[in-house]
């Protein structure tokens, strides 16, 4: 796979890049008030990621590439058999199999909070009880298992050429480290890369503890699919976000260990510990600071 040593030779190094000029962006320009010390927090981000890379660099990227292979050589996907063979076509089918991947995460997103089994694994991204491009790597390695089976499925569903498989998946780390990070753009610079792609301030109201701005802004590179059907919103100021899941307030409960084997235990109800359910603004109640951490 010709494609593998293209990722581990260029795609990751750019993304470690990328990932360095965020943390210091987001550090000079933050969007949100920190209100806790972030070493910590990144430092178990990044333990937690690190069976996340394995998994990604092990099978999440060879496997849909193989498929991707096998289908281009069986003439298999919409793309295929709806477009000429020829090479100006297999331009623009490359750039459908990246929007269609796109779209096709969009629903994947959605099902992930949906679907209990899979909201099982999503829900340690979710815990996160501030956010920053350090969120972006903070997936339990099981949701990247179920994910090879999705994105594989679509691969050969779809059409997509291995060219755009892993031309998107660089681009889907580098947007989720982008609208990830805690970095206050100009909002008149955010408003027009909102017309296009998802942006920190949008991606930070689905982080939202009150569930119908957690239940909006799916996408992960393009936000036109939330557009498309409904579920984009940026009309909540952040200093009014409280980020994080309800029930889980407690840094003590997400340490490392926790977080890994937060799928396999009984999963709590969306309601703060006092008791409250933050299911629209009006029933949100500022939640209090998140216990055993330290302020700044």
């Amino acid at each position: 796979m010709f494609l593998i040593p293209a990722f581990d030779f260029i795609g990751a190094p750019l993304l470690v890049l990328a990932f360095g000029v965020l943390v210091w962006l987001q550090w000079r320009w933050p969007l949100r008030r920190r209100h806790f010390r972030g070493l910590g927090r990144m430092v178990r981000n990044i333990g937690v990621a690190v069976p996340t890379f394995i998994t990604l660099r092990l099978l999440l990227l060879p496997v849909p590439l193989l498929a991707a292979n096998w289908a281009a050589q069986h003439t298999m996907g919409l793309i295929r058999w709806l477009l000429p063979q020829t090479s100006v076509w297999t331009w623009i089918g490359g750039a459908l199999g990246v929007l269609a991947f796109d779209y096709a995460y969009y629903w994947w997103h959605y099902a992930t909070h949906k679907v209990p089994f899979l909201w099982r694994f999503h829900n340690v991204h979710h815990t996160d009880l501030e956010m920053d491009a350090s969120t972006a790597i903070r997936f339990h390695f099981g949701e990247l298992l179920l994910g090879v089976l999705f994105r594989t499925a679509i691969v050969i569903l779809v059409g997509i050429s291995s060219w755009s498989a892993i031309l998107y998946e660089i681009g889907f780390e580098l947007a989720a480290e982008f609208h990830h990070s805690n970095w206050r753009l100009p909002k008149r610079v955010e408003r027009l890369l909102n017309q296009v792609v998802v942006t920190p301030r949008m991606h930070g109201i689905h982080h939202s503890i009150v569930l119908d701005e957690f239940n909006s802004n799916w996408g992960t590179l393009f936000s036109w699919w939330d557009r498309l059907h409904g579920t984009h919103r940026m009309d909540i100021a952040q200093h009014e976000l409280t980020l994080g899941v309800p029930a889980y307030r407690n840094e003590g409960e997400l340490t490392f260990f926790q977080l890994l084997k937060m799928p396999f235990v009984a999963q709590r109800e969306w309601r703060l510990p006092n008791g409250v359910q933050p299911l629209t603004r009006t029933h949100h109640h500022k939640a209090p600071p998140a216990s055993g951490l330290k302020n700044q």
